[in-house]
């Protein structure tokens, strides 16, 4: 087994020397201040003027009339393997991407992006980080001996952080549909010689109509394609009443990457979240024990949003040529992963499973 860990990305591991020795200090989430590894050196977060987290109108984004202060130009471009947006200093070419260590090449081009509005700060150490995972791993079966030793061995856990976007909204639904009421009919059937009372459900049918509404508060979206959904959705829930304003320290020692999913289509996964819960309000308001919902109309107002980005802590290793990655809440400390499977174990089980049921059948046998 060939293992690796992502190569830091030069642009967005922000850079605060230490005042002390020069060294390059890092936000502490153990201590929530900046800390000097080489002379011990701590300082309080840069708080300036940061404010709080805010929302902005989804329009005014969209017609592209945001105010200047809440965008930013960066040089940024795509990796060609899992389609992370990797961004980069103005005197850097080319870096590695920090989610599958691909060589990402810069163009010469600017891109115009909205900055982050907030972030989660990371709660865990690198420590902690990796004691949830080796929990996890230990409870793979049937993986390669290489992957636990991987976490024995305590290689080091990449700490990023995810872009988001959140939607806020207002929504009103009318809906035509029907009700169904269940009622039970009784009968008499001959079955084997015997007479028997057999109880059968049918439903009552009738045409229901009406109006539900709900606003929405913080629909997470991922903004980046570089992770699986099945892992972001692994990852929740994230408690985004702690966000805090977005302040470079945060990043110091870490790495962000930029939005790969834009505005529009972060809405778009957005309300489709929201029209599976409208859905489930409107059955919920026809009433009944079953329902048909033959058409909804919605309209939706108020909608807002955030660009915020949430912490992971994560790893990558290489089996047989293919690469595998496992990431961890940087506040929670929740698992999810890839995983190879060893073939001779499976085998093996396979095998101990035949003896197994040989032996039973014998047994059973002897005593018939």
């Amino acid at each position: 087994m060939e293992l690796e860990t992502p190569a830091p990305s030069a642009t967005e591991e922000h850079r605060f020397p230490c005042t002390t020795c020069g060294a390059d200090m890092r936000f502490d989430p153990a201590k929530g201040l900046l800390s000097c590894d080489h002379c011990g050196a701590q300082v309080a977060l840069d708080t300036g003027d940061a404010t709080p987290p805010r929302e902005l109108d989804f329009k005014t984004a969209l017609a592209a009339q945001l105010p200047a202060q809440a965008m930013e130009d960066t040089r940024t471009a795509r990796c060609p393997n899992c389609g992370a947006e990797v961004e980069f200093d103005a005197d850097l070419h080319a870096t590695e991407c920090p989610f599958c260590a691909t060589p990402v090449v810069t163009d010469t081009g600017q891109h115009r992006q909205i900055k982050p509005h907030g972030l989660l700060p990371f709660a865990l150490t690198e420590e902690q980080a990796r004691d949830a995972m080796v929990d996890w791993l230990g409870q793979l079966w049937f993986a390669p001996n290489g992957l636990k030793d991987y976490a024995r061995k305590g290689r080091k856990l990449s700490g990023v952080y995810l872009p988001y976007w959140t939607f806020d909204a207002q929504t009103r639904t009318s809906y035509r549909g029907e009700r169904g009421d269940d009622y039970y009919t009784s009968r008499t059937v001959v079955r084997n010689g015997k007479r028997q009372t057999v109880r059968q459900r049918r439903t009552r049918w009738r045409a229901a109509s009406g109006r539900v509404s709900r606003f929405f508060d913080d629909v997470l979206v991922l903004a980046s394609r570089a992770l699986p959904r099945k892992f972001s959705e692994g990852l929740e829930p994230w408690d985004l009443s702690e966000l805090e304003p977005y302040i470079p320290d945060y990043l110091a020692g870490f790495r962000a990457t930029a939005y790969s999913v834009e505005l529009d289509e972060g809405y778009e996964d957005a309300r489709a979240y929201m029209d599976r819960l409208i859905l489930r309000d409107v059955k919920f308001d026809i009433g009944g024990d079953r329902q048909r919902v033959h058409d909804m109309h919605t309209a939706v107002s108020d909608v807002t949003f955030k660009h915020i980005l949430l912490p992971i802590w994560m790893a990558a290793y290489k089996y047989r040529g293919k690469s595998y990655r496992f990431v961890v809440n940087g506040r929670t400390g929740r698992v999810q992963g890839e995983r190879p499977y060893s073939a001779w174990k499976i085998a093996f089980a396979v095998i101990c499973g035949l003896i197994l049921a040989g032996v039973i059948g014998y047994f059973v046998a002897m005593n018939q």
